[in-house]
């Protein structure tokens, strides 16, 4: 059974830096591994993905301020985030895509605001 884990969002202050982890668990492989957010009243959109040959692509909003990565030996993803804003503000979600089926976690929060 595949189970995606979130941690490290909580509240920070405009221009702070949060990371975030995805611990995954029952996925042999994954084609591509990413990062979504869905803040409220608005649709789940993609802020940052990087597949099995290490290529990364970044919502224009984040670029420069974000980084992903993954360790696959732990079976860990990761999102650096820098220079965070008030819009930033979402829940946050780890995404695996395998041959098979997509899996999401659960999420976890993230605020922006002073």
């Amino acid at each position: 059974q595949v189970q995606l884990v979130e941690s490290g969002g909580g509240l920070v202050q405009p221009g702070g830096s949060l990371r975030l982890s995805c611990a995954a668990s029952g996925v042999i492989f994954s084609i591509a591994v990413g990062w979504y957010r869905q803040a409220p009243g608005k649709e789940r959109e993609l802020v940052a993905r990087i597949t099995s040959d290490s290529r990364t692509n970044y919502a224009d909003s984040v670029k420069g301020r974000f980084t992903i990565s993954r360790d696959n030996a732990k079976k860990m993803v990761f999102l650096q985030m820098n220079s965070l804003k008030p819009e930033d503000t979402a829940v946050y979600y780890c995404n695996y895509v395998t041959p098979l089926s997509t899996y999401w976690g659960q999420g976890t929060g993230v605020t922006v605001s002073l």
